[in-house]
């Protein structure tokens, strides 16, 4: 009965607004997110759960505190070294990506160690690729480096 009473769906759309053509369009909406998390709520949220993420890296993964480390350190120098704000956006952001993909990495061991402790040679090559992520993201920091230092010291480039 109430279906009959509710517009089709082009008067939904062209037609004018009232309650019923209101319900119409709200039951039509696909149910996204989380009751009472948007807005606002879900941006402080979502930092929170960032920092406690940051927080378990820091606690529990040694490499994450040795490249954060690395990061603290060549900061000052990336913005010394670099000679344009593109340069020292690559130097900088190079050795970002490092954090990311340490993060990244870091959270695939997580899954893979919580799902069981016993050998498996999908869980081995996830976390080898993980393992090469990071050192791939190290080669960039290196190479982006050293490219920038050369054409800075040594005068090659364009």
């Amino acid at each position: 009965m109430i279906a009959k009473s509710l517009p089709s769906i082009s008067g939904v759309i062209a037609g004018p607004v009232n309650w019923v053509t209101l319900a119409a369009l709200q039951s039509m909406e696909p149910a996204v997110g989380k009751p009472g998390n948007t807005g606002i709520r879900r941006l402080f949220r979502a930092t929170l759960f960032s920092f406690q993420g940051y927080f378990a890296a820091w606690k529990n993964e040694a490499a994450f505190r040795q490249e954060l480390a690395l990061v603290v350190v060549l900061v000052p120098v990336a913005i010394w070294l670099g000679q344009t704000a593109l340069e020292r956006a690559a130097l900088i952001g190079s050795l970002l990506i490092v954090l990311i993909v340490e993060l990244l990495n870091s959270a695939i061991e997580a899954a893979i160690d919580r799902h069981g402790s016993e050998q498996h040679e999908l869980s081995g090559r996830a976390k080898d690729m993980g393992s090469a992520a990071v050192f791939t993201s190290l080669v960039l920091v290196v190479t982006v480096w050293a490219l920038i230092a050369a054409e800075r010291f040594l005068g090659t480039g364009s």
